[in-house]
């Protein structure tokens, strides 16, 4: 029986706004700590991470969409990973540190919808074995920080939080640089009582 969950941060650049039509052009995963119900973990962002670009599975984009990453479509057509051969890489992996650390593998993003919808289809998709995180094993940060700052879902974006919870890193829109910016923001609001009374 797993002793505790194990927190992959996760962030995905697509060139579209949909799995299938469009592409997810990368992704970056950085192992951020384990909970096991008493006591949260944070482990260093950079110590276990994991990082793909991928071959475009569709000839439909958006080219507004695929700028934000600043990828060049056509290298990734050239040099991108395979999807199969990615997502299979990529799910062994989660299970292996997860195994390791005694685990349950947890998807961690901000905010979580858009980054587990193509990673989700992708791993069903594409990864032999389909999805290490199962059906549902995921947090979405920005309803982890609304809960612990009694906030709604429209106040409780990046900008609107306590500045002493976001990381110091620059938010690049490359997925391995904001996979880690994203689990220093995951472990400060794990180990953030939330407001003090009156504040």
């Amino acid at each position: 029986m797993s002793s505790a969950d194990i927190y992959f941060s996760c962030d995905i650049e697509a060139d579209g706004p949909i799995p299938g039509p469009y592409s997810m052009v990368s992704f970056g995963l950085s192992v951020a700590g384990t909970y096991d119900g008493v006591t949260f973990e944070p482990h260093h962002p950079f110590a276990r991470t994991f990082y793909a670009e991928l071959k475009p599975i569709s000839d439909e984009y958006v080219p507004e969409a695929l700028a934000v990453s600043g990828l060049d479509r056509d290298r990734l057509i050239r040099e991108g990973q395979d999807p199969a051969a990615a997502m299979t890489a990529a799910a062994g992996w989660i299970r292996e540190v997860a195994k390791a650390a005694k685990g349950s593998a947890v998807f961690a993003a901000y905010p979580l919808g858009f980054d587990w919808m193509f990673m989700y289809w992708y791993f069903v998709r594409f990864a032999e074995g389909g999805s290490p995180f199962g059906h549902s094993r995921c947090i979405d940060l920005k309803t982890l920080y609304a809960a612990r700052a009694r906030a709604q879902i429209r106040q409780s974006t990046k900008g609107q939080m306590p500045r002493h919870l976001l990381s110091k890193r620059r938010h690049t829109h490359n997925a391995l640089d904001d996979a880690v910016e994203q689990a220093e923001l995951f472990q400060n609001l794990m180990r953030w009582p939330g407001p003090r009374p009156g504040a």
